[in-house]
């Protein structure tokens, strides 16, 4: 199976080799036919604590690292 890849921005970089990433979807809404947004919080492991808050990364996923960790940051987009 693929691995999934999500593009989105961080929002906390607070804690040790973490930084939570708030990923964006856009979907149309099956009976009103309007663009609705909605958003989730994705804990991913950064091991040289190098991304900071409002970046825009990728996540990639992987094998569970903790209990809510189981995506990990592959790269920064310009």
């Amino acid at each position: 199976m693929p691995k999934r890849i999500l593009q989105g921005v961080v929002v906390s970089d607070k804690q040790d080799k973490t930084v939570v990433v708030k990923v964006e979807r856009r979907f149309k809404h099956p009976l009103y036919k309007k663009f609705i947004k909605r958003s989730k919080k994705y804990a991913a492991h950064d091991e040289n604590n190098q991304f900071k808050l409002g970046q825009l990364v990728k996540i990639i996923e992987t094998k569970p690292i903790s209990k809510n960790k189981s995506w990990e940051v592959v790269t920064e987009e310009a």
